[in-house]
């Protein structure tokens, strides 16, 4: 009975484990995938951060504003290349020249003041810029999105490894304690109701 007992977690472990490892290694093919194919495409945007020089005379209403200190600075002269200077690019930066241009309205209000004003070339102007500058935020922030994911899946993979390397370990425990089990049942003598005592 002890010795089926083994050798079903034995078993058990070992389909899980070998579960765990192959998961463990979609989740990391995954993973590379998505963030090669992310910094791809931003690489090929060919976005550069303004250099360090800009953020030390920061101001309201300029290209450099006081609030893309803490967020955007940081990234000061680098290529845009990871989620995370995207997401920084996006909301920090992109949207400020937005909220400053608009006056704080949306693509979609200033679209219907064009359409109420079709002979006011300036609002025009403006819902022009403002259009491409939100199809690049959201560009940018889809890309971050799915860098996300891509780090959401590698630590997932880490995890699937490490549970799949522990259902290894209690599968070769199972069965090297089972045979060990088996074999020290072959060795004993039988203590059955048919065995003789014998008395010197």
């Amino acid at each position: 009975m002890r010795r089926n007992s083994h050798s079903l977690l034995a078993a058990v472990s070992a389909a899980l484990a070998g579960v765990l490892l192959i998961a463990g290694g979609l989740l990391l093919w995954g993973s590379t995938y998505v963030h090669n194919t992310v910094q791809g495409q931003l690489a090929a945007q060919q976005i550069t951060f303004p250099p360090a020089a800009a953020f030390a005379h920061a101001k309201a209403g300029t290209e450099i504003t006081p609030n893309m200190i803490p967020s955007v600075s940081q990234y000061a002269g680098q290529q845009l290349l990871t989620g995370q200077q995207a997401e920084a690019y996006a909301d920090h930066f992109i949207a400020q020249h937005i909220t400053d241009m608009s006056g704080g309205k949306t693509y979609s209000q200033l679209s219907a003041l064009s359409i109420a004003q079709p002979n006011n070339t300036q609002l025009t102007g403006l819902v022009a810029t403002v259009f491409k500058g939100e199809t690049l935020r959201s560009m940018l922030l889809n890309a971050y999105g799915w860098w996300k994911v891509s780090q959401i899946t590698y630590i997932a993979a880490l995890f699937s490894f490490g549970l799949g390397t522990a259902a290894a370990f209690v599968a070769g425990f199972a069965f090297v304690t089972g045979r060990r089990t088996e074999t020290v049942a072959e060795v004993l003598p039988s203590t059955g109701p048919d065995a003789r005592v014998k008395v010197a």
